[in-house]
């Protein structure tokens, strides 16, 4: 008995066909997820997104800040007004990430330790320091 499937083979598959790798790309860099999160709690100016994220290049933020309202996650609004004004707010779709951000954060609040554990115990097994006299 033969079966006709449908899917691709993940042989054959393209980045284009993974759904998730294509959400990673955008979402797992941390300049992304920063800037998802603060604009959660409310819509901020370029200027403040810049003050707030600690290291990042205006270059960054602005590249991070096209490829988020590109991908329809944040909004860009620009006023007229003299000094010029940019807001920057999530979408709805935006919106629809933090409740997986929130729970990524609190599995990692509450793994944190483990995983440092885990990190020394390899560490500690591939360089055993020797026996001091």
């Amino acid at each position: 008995m033969s079966q006709t499937h449908t899917r691709v083979p993940s042989t054959e598959r393209t980045p284009q066909d993974c759904p998730v790798r294509e959400v990673l790309d955008r979402v797992g860099d941390k300049w992304s997820v920063l800037i998802i999160v603060m604009l959660g709690r409310r819509t901020h100016r370029y200027s403040e997104l810049h003050r707030a994220i600690d290291g990042i290049s205006q270059r960054m933020l602005t590249l991070t800040l096209r490829a988020l309202v590109r991908d329809g996650l944040v909004s860009r609004t620009a006023h007229a007004s003299v000094p010029p004004r940019v807001d920057y707010a999530l979408t709805d779709l935006g919106r629809t990430l933090l409740e997986p951000l929130s729970a990524l954060d609190h599995w990692a609040t509450l793994h944190r330790q483990d995983i440092r554990a885990a990190r020394e115990r390899h560490d500690h097994a591939q360089n055993p320091q020797p026996d001091s006299p």
